[in-house]
């Protein structure tokens, strides 16, 4: 559908926020859209705290080298392949620690340890499910009425 909205459009997309984390990469989808110039952005860098996340055993590891929490490094992982970030949080605690990832960098063997997470499938839902894709695309039409 992307690459549809691209090829069609008077104007392409110039940024996609879709679903990224380390659990969900987007390593393909990430190489098309800049194919098309398009930034990608993510949506639920945290998963939603999916699988676990905070706990995680492979980015808490990885932390405890910089002295950085399980969240900075995911955010750091991402940030380091090019993708926008917009955490979501409520305490100011934690946005004064997601702010606090850019001065450490994570190592190449560090990338390929946190690319293994990597399942390729959505945490919430699939997007090629024919009922799926008609609730999501009903959502726009019931609020119209």
């Amino acid at each position: 559908r992307f690459i549809d909205i691209s090829e069609f459009s008077e104007i392409p997309p110039m940024v996609n926020q879709v679903e990224t984390h380390v659990f969900n990469q987007q390593v393909e989808a990430q190489k098309i859209m800049e194919e098309y110039n398009t930034q990608i952005e993510s949506w639920g860098p945290f998963a939603e705290g999916r699988n676990d996340f905070f706990n995680n055993e492979t980015l808490r590891e990885i932390g405890d080298k910089y002295g950085k929490s399980v969240a900075q490094v995911a955010l750091r992982y991402l940030i380091q392949r090019s993708i926008v970030v917009i955490p979501k949080t409520v305490t100011k605690e934690r946005m004064i620690q997601n702010f606090d990832v850019f001065d450490f960098s994570l190592t190449d063997e560090d990338m390929a340890t946190i690319l293994e997470l990597n399942q390729k499938e959505s945490l919430f839902f699939s997007h090629s499910d024919p009922k799926t894709v008609k609730f999501l695309t009903g959502l726009g039409k019931k609020n119209k009425s």
